[in-house]
C-alpha cells in the first residue's frame, strides 16, 4: 500500500509546533490586507462640503460673519427625503462678491429676484470648500464630489473586479506552479502597487493601481490560507480557517487606530503596505505545500519537507514513509461544466440559492462597512466597534453548528441581518444608542452569514463537482461588492438610510431562500448528482469521508470575500 500524506501526518503530527509556526506566519499577513479590502473608508472619506465662491472669504474677514453666516450667503439650503435640511454641495448662488455695491448686512438684496424672492444659481465653477477635518482623502485631494461622485463608487467597483480576476488567475497559477511561489510573487507586487497607489498623482492611476494590488493581494492571501489549510489535519482544518480569518478581523482593529494617528490617505496607505515588503523575508521560513509537491509527482521534496515537520513537532517519521502518492492517483473523476450545475432539479436550486446568497451577503457586508464613512459620527470609533462583533460572529458559528447545524444559523443569521437594516433606517437618530445597537447586530449576523455560505456551499456539491461549483457560486461575491458601492452612495445622496433599506429587502429574501436548502449536519460530503437528487446520503461507515473543508485551492478563492 502506498503512503499518502494524510498518513504522515498521522506520525508527525496534525498541528504541532511546525504548523502552529506557519499559523502565526499566516495570521501576521493577513493582518494588512485589511487596507486593501475596507480602506476605502477612511482612504475616501467624503467629509461635508459646499461650493466655493471667489470673494466670500474676504468678505468673511471684512464683515466678520462666522462660517455658518458665509454658507448661509454662498449656498442654498435644501430640504431632503426625510424632512431634514443641510446645505448644497453641488450648487451655489450666483454673486459676484467682487462688487463695490455689496453690503454686510444683506449682501444678497441685489441679486435677489423682487418677484418670488429667489436667487439665481450656478453650479460649483470654482471648486469646493471642505469641512474642516482631522485628516485627507483621495477624495478630497482629486475632487471626487458631485458630478465626479460616482469615481469613488467605481474605485471600489474596479478593486473587486480585481478580486474576481486575482481568485481566478492567482488561483490557477497557484495550482500549477505551487503555493509558495505565487504567495512570494504576490507579497511583492501587493507591496509594489500599494507603494505606487499612495504616490499616484491623478485618478485614473490610482485606480490602476489598487486594483492592482487588490487583484494581486487577493492572490497571495489566497496561496497562503491554502498552504495552511493543506499542512495540517483535516479535523483542524475548519478551526485553521476560521481563526485565519479572525486575523483578518483584527487588521480591521488596527485599521482604524493607525488611521487616527495618521491622518493624510497617502500615509496611511504607505503603512498598511510596507509590511507586505517585510513579509518577503518568510521565503526562508514558510515551505512549500508537500500535498502540492506530491500532486506533481515530486515526492522527494515532500518527504524532505515532511522530516522537517517532524522534527521540529518532536515526532519520528518511519522508514515505511519513504513513498508518496497523491491521495486521488487512483481516482477518476468525471470533467466538471457549468450545465452540470443547472441540468437537474436540485443542483439547479441549490446553485441558484448559493449564487443568490454569494451576491446578496456580499453586498450587504461591504455595504455596511462603507456606510460607517458617510454617516458623519465619530468614524474611527465607530469602525472600531463594529469590527469587534466579527469576533462573537466566530464563536457563535464554532457553536451551533455541530449542535444545531447548518441550515438554521445562516437562515437567521441574514434574516437578522436585514431585519436589521430595515429597522435601523427607521429608527430616529435622537436614540443613536439603539440605532447604533441593532446595527452591530445586523453586522454580527452578516458576518456570520459570510462564513455560513463557506462551508454549506462545499457541503451541497458532489465530490467531482465541488471544487468547480464553489467557484462559479462564490464569483458572484465579487459581483456583488462590484454593485455595492453604487448601491451604497447613489442611493444615500437621495436619502441617507435608502441603501440601508435596500440590503435590509437583500438580506430578508437571502435568508428566506436559504430554507429551501437541505441540512447538512452529519452529512457525509455527497460523491454523485444522484445523491443530490434523492436526498439520500450513504452512511460514514459505509465509505471513507475526507474533509474537503477549507481545503481545496480552488474553494479558496472564496473564503477571501470575507
Amino acid at each position: 500500500k502506498m503512503t499518502t500524506f494524510d498518513d504522515v501526518l498521522e506520525q508527525v503530527g496534525k498541528f504541532g509546533a511546525f504548523q502552529k509556526r506557519i499559523f502565526v506566519l499566516a495570521c501576521l499577513m493577513s493582518l494588512p490586507f485589511c487596507i486593501v479590502y475596507v480602506g476605502i473608508v477612511f482612504l475616501g472619506f467624503t467629509p461635508d462640503h459646499w461650493c466655493r465662491s471667489p470673494g466670500a472669504a474676504e468678505m468673511r474677514e471684512k464683515c466678520g460673519w462666522s462660517r455658518e453666516e458665509e454658507k448661509n450667503y454662498t449656498v442654498p439650503l435644501l430640504e431632503h427625503f426625510d424632512g431634514s435640511k443641510s446645505f448644497s454641495h453641488c450648487e451655489r448662488y450666483a454673486v459676484d462678491w467682487n462688487s463695490t455695491a455689496i453690503s454686510c448686512e444683506d449682501p444678497l438684496i441685489l441679486f435677489r429676484n423682487h418677484s418670488d424672492n429667489t436667487m439665481p444659481l450656478t453650479s460649483c465653477q470654482d471648486g469646493w470648500e471642505f469641512e474642516n477635518t482631522i485628516g485627507t482623502s483621495f477624495v478630497i485631494e482629486f475632487n471626487l464630489v458631485c458630478s465626479d461622485a460616482w469615481k469613488l463608487d467605481l474605485s471600489q467597483s474596479v478593486l473587486n473586479f480585481g478580486f474576481l480576476l486575482g481568485s481566478i488567475s492567482m488561483g490557477y497559477l497557484s495550482d500549477r506552479f505551487g503555493r509558495k511561489m505565487v504567495f512570494m510573487i504576490g507579497l511583492l507586487t501587493t507591496f509594489l502597487f500599494g507603494v505606487l497607489t499612495a504616490f499616484a498623482q491623478s485618478y485614473p492611476w490610482f485606480v490602476l493601481f489598487r486594483s492592482l494590488q487588490g487583484l494581486f493581494g487577493r492572490g497571495g492571501w489566497m496561496s497562503v490560507y491554502v498552504l495552511l489549510s493543506e499542512i495540517v489535519g483535516s479535523e483542524y482544518r475548519r478551526t485553521v480557517g476560521i481563526l485565519y480569518q479572525m486575523a483578518f478581523s483584527i487588521g480591521i482593529l488596527i485599521l482604524p487606530v493607525v488611521a487616527y494617528f495618521v491622518h493624510h490617505w497617502r500615509w496611511l496607505q504607505l503603512a498598511f503596505t510596507v509590511p507586505f515588503f517585510l513579509f518577503l523575508f518568510n521565503y526562508w521560513f514558510i515551505p512549500e505545500s508537500p500535498r502540492w509537491l506530491i500532486s506533481h509527482r515530486q515526492s522527494a521534496k515532500a518527504m524532505a519537507i515532511s522530516k522537517k515537520i517532524a522534527k521540529q513537532n518532536g515526532r519520528k517519521l518511519s522508514i515505511d514513509f519513504e513513498t508518496l502518492k497523491p491521495e486521488d492517483e487512483d481516482s477518476t473523476m468525471n470533467n466538471p461544466s457549468v450545465f452540470d450545475l443547472v441540468r437537474t432539479p436540485q443542483m439547479r436550486k441549490h446553485t441558484f440559492i448559493l449564487m443568490f446568497n454569494w451576491f446578496s451577503i456580499s453586498a450587504v457586508y461591504q455595504g455596511l462597512i462603507m456606510r460607517l464613512g458617510i454617516l458623519g459620527g465619530n468614524i474611527y470609533f465607530d469602525f472600531f466597534i463594529s469590527g469587534l462583533v466579527e469576533f462573537p460572529s466566530a464563536f457563535l458559528i464554532l457553536l451551533t453548528i455541530e449542535r444545531v447545524g447548518r441550515r438554521l444559523p445562516f437562515a437567521i443569521s441574514t434574516i437578522v441581518a436585514g431585519a436589521s437594516c430595515l429597522i435601523v433606517a427607521f429608527i430616529p437618530e435622537a436614540l443613536h444608542w439603539l440605532k447604533t445597537t441593532i446595527s452591530l447586530v445586523g453586522r454580527c449576523g452578516i458576518t456570520m452569514a459570510f462564513e455560513l455560505v463557506c462551508l454549506v456551499n462545499t457541503e451541497l456539491y458532489p465530490t467531482f463537482l465541488r471544487n468547480f461549483g464553489v467557484s462559479v457560486c462564490s464569483a458572484f461575491c465579487d459581483i456583488g461588492g462590484i454593485v455595492a458601492p453604487f448601491i451604497l452612495y447613489r442611493l444615500a445622496a437621495i436619502w441617507l438610510e435608502l441603501p440601508v433599506i435596500l440590503f435590509g429587502v437583500i438580506g430578508l429574501l437571502s435568508g428566506g431562500s436559504v430554507l429551501l436548502l437541505p441540512e447538512t449536519k452529519g452529512m457525509p460530503l455527497p460523491e454523485t448528482i444522484e445523491e443530490i437528487e434523492s436526498g439520500h446520503r450513504y452512511s460514514k461507515q459505509n465509505r471513507l469521508v475526507k474533509d474537503e473543508l477549507f481545503f481545496n485551492p480552488v474553494f479558496n478563492s472564496s473564503v477571501t470575500c470575507s
